[in-house]
């Protein structure tokens, strides 16, 4: 993919306009923070150049006079939600990014769990992080919304949940997810700091649907994609449009609540703040493209690679049909095909040939290669060491592991661990690759070529085992998978 985005241009303007939109009230700003703060490898895939790590960059230069509060909704602890990238809760991905921001010197003051109403779960995680000193707060539902704006506005309605303590002029409100009540968080604040004679204002940053481009343009497409299961919709901002006679897009959840939001505002400040959504964001990404043309070509491919997501999701039970013929639809506006991805049709052809799992990886040069599942190793495996013999130039049938680091592991899995499947999977080839670089230099040569592999592509002809799937993604390799299963088996080890 060619770069189409500039990381240190967009942190800039980001980080200048935020303070801008600080000094427009009383030096405090409550900021709803959506998408994800660290890996947002969305991001990263769609525009291509953007660090997945750029809000972390952004809050660093702003952490002298920023602190973060997370949201949790308490539903999603107790029903133990997962995200699904990493393949960890909510619960432990709040903890996580906690404990990631603080090795970035960010100020984390405190924990929210948001749509309180005694789940046991959720008083459990409560507690936990009570007893590591960190400060927990409960909000329930708020009473009277969203219709009924006095008693919102009142001390039955957000005077209900407890002010939270924030000593910064920026208050960053942020979740491991959507739904998780971030800004109803932030218009509780709001409710208090008002009350409490402190004149403070509410914005939003989300880096997608990004405002300042097309409406079908296809990043913002990809954005729709993402959130097929949730059914998100890019509309034009008809209030923008009516205010100002510029267009502009967001998102249907967005402009449905607006109206709502707007009054609660107005009720709360007594100021008519925002006359759009579009006005209550923040986001300056637009600006940061610096090659159209490639950002275009790289969230195309991000729109194929949710549609053969979604298609694996509900083989697995995990969704339902209609995120796959939302994304369908998406792929027929832009004029796409599922094999309009390069390495899926190589992957085919060869499973044909073989007639068992193949995957196939295109390397930075171009040249797509494939590996196949055999009694030593799986299609993982296979396709990583031939992939790395082809970035380092190496003959296809050069045996880059001894012998020697591949006769333990597969005698502890058989004889110790009493596994029936014994060919390595893709973690334990590169822990034999490893080893074997200390003893040969043309080894060691390929373990360093697998740095080389980030954000290269990679198709599956079957969905691959959590191993390999974790492999693939710590690599930075971008892996689709047709939806079909490797074995008949119901339960695999």
């Amino acid at each position: 993919m060619k770069v189409g985005f500039n990381n240190d241009l967009y942190v800039t303007k980001q980080s200048q306009y935020i303070l801008e939109r600080i000094k427009k009230f009383d030096n405090k700003l409550y900021l709803e923070f959506g998408g994800k703060l660290f890996d947002d490898l969305h991001a990263a895939r769609v525009l291509y150049g953007f660090d997945p790590n750029a809000k972390i960059k952004l809050l660093s230069k702003l952490k002298d006079n920023a602190e973060i509060i997370f949201c949790i909704n308490a539903n999603d602890i107790q029903r133990n939600k997962i995200r699904a990238d990493f393949g960890i809760t909510y619960g432990e991905e709040v903890m996580r990014v906690i404990d990631n921001l603080r090795r970035y010197g960010i100020y984390v003051s405190s924990i929210v769990i948001t749509q309180f109403n005694e789940q046991s779960q959720a008083l459990a995680f409560k507690q936990k992080l009570e007893n590591r000193g960190e400060k927990v707060y409960i909000h329930r539902l708020t009473k009277g919304y969203p219709n009924d704006v006095d008693t919102i506005v009142s001390e039955e309605g957000y005077g209900k949940n407890p002010y939270i303590e924030t000593t910064r002029p920026l208050v960053v409100v942020t979740a491991p997810g959507p739904n998780s009540g971030k800004l109803a968080t932030c218009l509780c604040q709001l409710y208090h700091e008002y009350k409490r004679g402190v004149k403070a204002g509410y914005a939003k940053f989300e880096t997608f649907p990004i405002w300042n481009l097309p409406l079908k343009h296809p990043v913002n497409v990809a954005y729709e994609a993402a959130t097929a299961d949730i059914q998100d919709v890019n509309m034009i901002d008809h209030f923008h449009l009516q205010a100002y006679g510029v267009q502009t897009v967001n998102y249907n959840r967005d402009l449905a609540v607006f109206p709502v939001l707007k009054t609660i505002i107005k009720k709360i400040t007594g100021d008519d703040l925002y006359k759009s959504p579009t006005d209550m964001g923040v986001n300056m990404a637009g600006f940061a493209i610096t090659d159209d043309e490639a950002v275009r070509e790289s969230a195309c491919q991000e729109v194929i690679r949710r549609y053969y997501k979604a298609l694996c999701d509900v083989r697995e039970g995990k969704e339902k049909e209609a995120t796959v013929e939302r994304i369908e639809m998406l792929l027929g506006e832009l004029g796409l095909k599922p094999h309009d991805r390069k390495v899926v049709q190589p992957a085919l052809d060869r499973f044909k040939e073989v007639e068992v799992p193949v995957i196939s990886i295109q390397t930075p040069s171009g040249k797509i290669v494939t590996g196949r599942q055999s009694e030593l190793l799986s299609a993982g495996a296979s396709a990583l060491l031939n992939a790395v013999k082809s970035i380092a130039g190496f003959p296809d049938d050069l045996k880059l592991i001894a012998q020697s680091a591949i006769d333990p592991v597969i005698m502890l899995k058989s004889n110790i661990l009493k596994s029936r499947k014994t060919n390595l999977d893709a973690e334990e080839t590169l822990i034999a690759l490893s080893v074997s670089a200390s003893l040969d230099e043309k080894a060691a040569v390929a373990l360093d070529c697998l740095r080389k592999l980030k954000d290269c592509e990679a198709h599956s002809t079957h969905m691959i085992g959590s191993v390999d799937c974790k492999v693939f993604r710590q690599l930075g390799i971008n892996l689709t998978c047709e939806p079909e299963y490797v074995s008949f088996e119901l339960f695999s080890e």
